[in-house]
Formats: C-alpha cells, sequence, structure tokens
C-alpha cells in the first residue's frame, strides 16, 4: 500500500509539473534558435534566445523591438516562426531608397544593421494592426520588404534574453535613444 501511496505522488508530481511546464512554454516564455543570418549582426547563426510571450502583450511594439512572429505560406514554403525587427508601425509610411530607411519622410538612424540596403521599396502604408517588419541583415533578410506586413495576430513575442553562447549572453536590445537624430 506504501508502494501505491508513493507511485501515485510520483505521477501527480509529474503530471502537474508537465502542466505547468506547457503553461510557461505556451504563454509565459518560450525558447528559439536562429536558424539563419538575416539578423546579423545583431543575433548570430544558431543564438538560442528566451522569448516573452505573455509581458509583451501589456505593451505596445515599439520601433526596433525584436520580435518573433509565425511565418504564412507568403512568407515562405515552410511553417515556423521568423525573428525579425519592427520597423514600421501601424499607420506609418516606409519607404527604403538611396541605403536608407524613412518613416513618414524621416531617416532612421540604425546604426545596429550589417549593411546599407541596396533595393529600394515604397512608399507604403503600414495597415491597422500590422507592423513592418526587417532583418538586420537588410540584404540577405527575406522579411518586409519581400513578403509584405505582419499582422499583430501572427506576433508571438518580444526576443528579451541571448542565453547561448554564454559570452553573449543577456539582453540584445540595441536600440539608439533616437531614430530621428535630425529633429
Amino acid at each position: 500500500m506504501k508502494i501505491l501511496k508513493s507511485l501515485l505522488e510520483w505521477v501527480i508530481i509529474i503530471a502537474v509539473a508537465f502542466l505547468l511546464s506547457l503553461v510557461i512554454r505556451n504563454f509565459v516564455i518560450d525558447t528559439r534558435i536562429v536558424p539563419t543570418g538575416s539578423m546579423l549582426p545583431t543575433i548570430q547563426l544558431d543564438d538560442r534566445l528566451i522569448v516573452d510571450r505573455l509581458f509583451y502583450k501589456f505593451d505596445t511594439i515599439n520601433r526596433g523591438d525584436i520580435v518573433v512572429f509565425k511565418s504564412t505560406k507568403d512568407m515562405i514554403p515552410e511553417d515556423e516562426d521568423l525573428v525579425k525587427r519592427a520597423i514600421g508601425l501601424p499607420g506609418e509610411e516606409v519607404q527604403i531608397k538611396n541605403g536608407k530607411v524613412y518613416i513618414n519622410g524621416q531617416a532612421l538612424y540604425e546604426p545596429y544593421i550589417a549593411e546599407a540596403p541596396i533595393y529600394e521599396y515604397g512608399p507604403v502604408t503600414v495597415p491597422a494592426n500590422s507592423y513592418f517588419m526587417l532583418g538586420d541583415n537588410r540584404n540577405d533578410s527575406k522579411d518586409s520588404h519581400v513578403w509584405g506586413f505582419v499582422d499583430s495576430d501572427l506576433i508571438l513575442g518580444r526576443v528579451w534574453i541571448r542565453y547561448w553562447p554564454l559570452d553573449r549572453f543577456g539582453s540584445i536590445d540595441q536600440v539608439p535613444e533616437n531614430y530621428f537624430p535630425e529633429q
């Protein structure tokens, strides 16, 4: 009888631990491994990230936030999550020309990009409840300049911390204090 009671306790403990891990992973935090170089130099290939899936929902997505979102068939044929930087916010006009990104006619200051974009795009207006996402490796990133806007319902969370490799552990927010320094 004592063995049966002990076995039942272990089953309950394992079941509760499993349920807690599901709740935490689906609603609080999650992890991602970055499979491409589209966010170089900010995020390296195979970096491991912790994604905030809960607290970002009580805040707004700001320009410069690095987010994880579900892909659609229009973006890539595989069903996988993507990691990009929010650049254009709902209602803003976005244009890429002469190696710079312009928001509502003003050039962005972006010290985190690998190199200036060599393509032209827009101008387009970001629809309500959508975002214009770009990789930091502008010339080697499939992003909103290729497949358009990301609906806010597809956003899973905001990248919070890089936890691997250990020598680069920590927050990866590299957002300038002022995106429009000429103001």
